[in-house]
């Protein structure tokens, strides 16, 4: 009887560890394109014309406008493609925007200043609790770590994404 409940037992644990991780399994319709609305917020993930999921978001601490330079906080408004994945980032979870694209560059180089980079849709930092501004990256586009989960999950690299003002 002991036997049984500890067989039980290990197969129940190991069921409910499978349940916590941060990767998800997708086999639904592909994500044809990821669509950012920054004046509502929103997140939505496509297949062609209809909506398969919309999630809140958050963007840079100076929402206004698209992203020009290096540290202006401003979160890049245009047309990209997911170009990298990143599952140990400081944050949880990460995908990486093609930003900057050649006429970012061009841009800030007659500006003689950096486009700056390292664009990424993620979730809450990781062991650092974030301060409670409403938009509070440094451009980047963050999700809840449970949206970010299944973003992760089911946006592939290559996928267009548009951010729109």
């Amino acid at each position: 009887m002991k036997a049984i409940k500890l067989i039980t037992v290990i197969l129940l644990a190991i069921g409910l560890a499978g349940c916590g991780s941060k990767f998800k399994k997708y086999n639904g319709p592909e994500v044809t394109q990821v669509i950012v609305q920054k004046d509502e917020r929103r997140l939505f993930l496509m297949h062609h014309n209809k909506v398969l999921k919309t999630y809140p978001v958050e963007l840079g601490f100076a929402p206004q406008g698209h992203k020009q330079f290096e540290g202006d906080g401003k979160t890049p408004e245009g047309f990209y493609y997911i170009d990298r994945r990143n599952p140990n980032s400081k944050f949880h979870l990460s995908i990486g925007l093609s930003y900057p694209n050649p006429s970012d560059r061009a841009f800030a180089a007659a500006n003689k200043k950096s486009p700056g980079g390292d664009i990424f849709i993620h979730g809450r930092p990781n062991g650092n609790p974030r301060d409670n501004r409403k938009d509070w990256t440094e451009g980047c586009i963050s999700l809840k770590n449970r949206h970010m989960e299944w973003v992760y999950a089911m946006v592939n690299n290559g996928t267009p994404i548009v951010v729109t003002p």
